[in-house]
């Protein structure tokens, strides 16, 4: 019988749990690879000009090729700061009202302090597209009971936390950042269950867009679950090809060495129906002896 998508990051995780043990450095390592791509997705989905290779600079702390500006340069910092702290953090402490705000300070601070840390106060309405967000007076009250609703809801963990990403950012409780603070609240609640973080890319950006308009229209959730799927499967199966101890080869080099269409492999890829998975962009997969 053929799993449903959720039984099938199930089975995944199940195996992600088991051959993780006595490997976590290995974890880590692919983890801080990883940072830079996380980074680079979420400020582009919010109209940075970053390059990949430019965010990894920054990162490094070695020079670009090209003036950046001060606050593009705090945007990539801070983020990564972040999801170092929600790294170490999630594990021992649940998501709260006030974890979300000191996450808003680290990812806000040298770049608007005025409003680092704190929710949006009387007056202070927000315009996205042609949604408005949730006046100030209700924002505190809604967030919580957000929060008790992800932690009393009987579904599947990628389920509720698409649920609570497309309501966070429908409240839109912070003059700026939160897009990416509700990016991260997703990885800080997936570390929290055993989750390898997952990654929204600017490539799907439109998507991830109507995905929250579809939230804004008429409540559904849907379109956002199917992205957040596709983006677990993909993280689970980059993880479980380390843990195998595969050789992680390009999927065209792949194609060619099965003698398969690579655009036929693309496809599957995307649709995620075979294990590959993306690095700096490049679709790759695990080969076996």
């Amino acid at each position: 019988m053929k799993l449903t998508v959720s039984q099938k990051i199930s089975e995944l995780f199940t195996q992600y749990q088991l051959k993780s043990k006595n490997k976590e450095s290995l974890l880590a390592m692919v983890d801080s690879v990883e940072l830079s791509e996380r980074v680079y997705n979420s400020n582009a989905i919010e109209n940075s000009t970053l390059t990949l290779p430019e965010t990894e600079k920054i990162l490094l702390q070695l020079e670009a090729s090209r003036h950046i500006s001060l606050r593009e340069v705090f945007e990539a910092k801070n983020l990564a700061q972040v999801y170092e702290y929600v790294k170490m953090t999630a594990p021992q402490q649940p998501l709260t009202t006030e974890m979300i705000l000191l996450l808003h300070k680290m990812l806000i601070t040298n770049i608007r302090d005025d409003i680092a840390g704190r929710f949006r106060q009387e007056g202070e309405m927000v315009q996205v597209g042609n949604h408005i967000g949730l006046p100030p007076a209700f924002i505190d009250l809604r967030i919580r009971e957000a929060l008790a609703r992800f932690s009393s809801e009987n579904l599947s963990i990628i389920q509720r936390i698409a649920s609570l990403h497309v309501e966070f950012e429908s409240i839109h409780p912070f003059i700026d950042g939160n897009g990416r603070i509700g990016r991260v609240l997703n990885n800080y609640l997936l570390t929290r269950e055993g989750y390898p973080p997952i990654i929204v890319r600017n490539k799907e950006k439109n998507a991830y867009y109507s995905a929250l308009s579809s939230y804004d229209d008429s409540h559904n959730t849907k379109p956002m679950v199917r992205i957040f799927e596709l983006a677990a499967l993909e993280s689970l199966h980059k993880r479980l090809a380390y843990l195998d101890g595969a050789e992680i080869i390009p999927l065209s080099e792949y194609a060619s060495r099965v003698q398969r269409s690579f655009h036929t492999l693309l496809n599957a890829a995307r649709r995620q129906t075979i294990p590959a998975f993306r690095e700096k962009g490049v679709w790759k997969i695990g080969k076996m002896l």
